[in-house]
């Protein structure tokens, strides 16, 4: 049950720092006050439950936790002339009663990290200062941090990541699929979008004013990773990478529609500085565990190449589509999963009829194992044969102070809590 949930006005007292909470007069779905809306769709483990805290938010993208619990969602598009959500649970009861949109740009990246929230427009990285309880101090007062970014409007998001050195990762996705060459079946080489996207770029998070020019490209042949997190236990950047597509829209001679469903994988890196991934050049065929040369470069399908490329940790069936990756570091779920990998996927399989899910990636003294689904259903709807719309796509995730798991949901704009107790 749901009703439509005015915001009054909350003020935090001067002495405490703050500036007034002052929340948006808009309606907004959230669950009935002091009642706990069960996500029992979704399918979980045992011991494990799911629960919705808003829904309807609009293009709800990557989320952050603070350590008082507030929860900062990023929009892709603007809604009310606003990229930002602040949703607060004010009494603890596990319901969220106020909410703020701040910030007039559409993105998907945000973070906390030393005192600071990040967050990314499609071209641009800025940052608020927080105060001891991880609560913005100033709403309109956003410190730009990077500017200039590559923006064609496709695969533009500028996902980010940092590590404990203060440096930040940033996400510049390939605005092209493939690097073809426009109006023929070769691709160019050498390919020039990677001067300036197709990788992931490093920048001071303590220096203001950077331009795209004092980045580093510190990974490059990375065709689109939304999801990229540092791993503090190996100390590591990691990928996860959206692969390309239409084989056999360009190359029937070499792929069947089938190929084109099934190929090629999406692809889990661990990344240092200076490698590439080797896209566009290659790509990654998880049936045969092995890095192919595309057909703009000469590839048949059969053709192995790459040398040069890195091999990815994991691999996924292709157009999964991969948006989000947290290393689970909390005490609330059983010890198998701490300092794995959960991986949000807001596409579909139709090599497995499988999509829209949690997926968790295990790691033992640093090496992934085999990966799971975690979160299923989703969709709301049988994708074999389905019999309505698909309900909720999961984009991005998040560990709260608890230790709970937050799953943001970017086609209806709704947040899920998963939470265990051991039975």
């Amino acid at each position: 049950m749901q009703r439509k949930f005015f915001t009054l006005t909350a003020l935090c007292a001067a002495a405490a720092g703050l500036t007034g909470f002052i929340l948006t007069e808009k309606a907004v779905d959230l669950p009935l006050n002091g009642k706990v809306i069960e996500a029992k769709e979704v399918k979980l483990p045992a011991g494990f439950s799911a629960k919705i805290l808003g829904t309807d938010l609009g293009n709800t993208r990557h989320i952050a936790v603070g350590k008082n619990g507030d929860i900062y969602v990023k929009l892709s598009k603007l809604k009310d002339g606003k990229g930002i959500y602040v949703l607060r649970d004010t009494d603890k009861d596990g319901v969220i009663d106020e909410q703020k949109m701040f910030g007039d740009y559409p993105g998907t990246g945000v973070l906390i990290k030393n005192g600071y929230l990040y967050s990314s427009s499609n071209s641009a990285v800025y940052r608020y200062k927080l105060n001891d309880k991880d609560e913005v101090i100033n709403f309109d007062a956003p410190e730009k941090i990077v500017d200039g970014l590559v923006d064609h409007g496709r695969d533009n998001a500028k996902p980010l990541a940092m590590d404990g050195e203060s440096n930040l990762y940033v996400t510049i996705g390939s605005y092209s699929d493939d690097c073809r060459v426009k109006g023929k079946g070769e691709g160019m080489s050498p390919c020039t979008i990677l001067d300036s996207a197709g990788g992931i770029w490093k920048f001071n998070a303590n220096k203001l004013g950077q331009g795209f020019a004092d980045g580093v490209r510190y990974a490059t042949g990375v065709k689109n990773a939304v999801a990229i997190n540092w791993d503090s236990k190996s100390n590591s950047l990691f990928a996860a990478v959206h692969g390309r597509g239409k084989f056999h829209d360009f190359y029937p001679q070499y792929y069947t529609p089938k190929h084109s469903a099934e190929l090629p994988a999406e692809t889990l890196y661990k990344l240092k500085e200076g490698d590439d991934a080797g896209w566009p050049y290659i790509y990654y065929d998880h049936f045969q565990n092995k890095k192919m040369l595309a057909p703009e470069y000469g590839g048949d399908g059969k053709k192995t190449s790459g040398e040069k490329a890195i091999n990815p940790v994991a691999a996924f069936p292709a157009h999964l589509g991969p948006n989000d990756l947290l290393f689970y570091t909390g005490n609330m779920f059983p010890a198998r999963y701490k300092n794995g990998a959960f991986i949000a996927f807001h596409g579909q399989s139709p090599q497995l009829n499988k999509g829209y899910l949690v997926a968790f990636v295990p790691f033992v003294n640093g090496k992934p194992g085999k990966w799971e689904i975690f979160a299923d259903n989703f969709a709301g709807t049988d994708l074999v044969k389905p019999t309505g719309p698909i309900q909720h796509r999961p984009c991005g995730l998040a560990q709260g102070p608890d230790g709970a798991l937050y799953v943001t949901d970017d086609l209806n704009g709704t947040i899920f809590k998963i939470d265990y107790k051991k039975k």
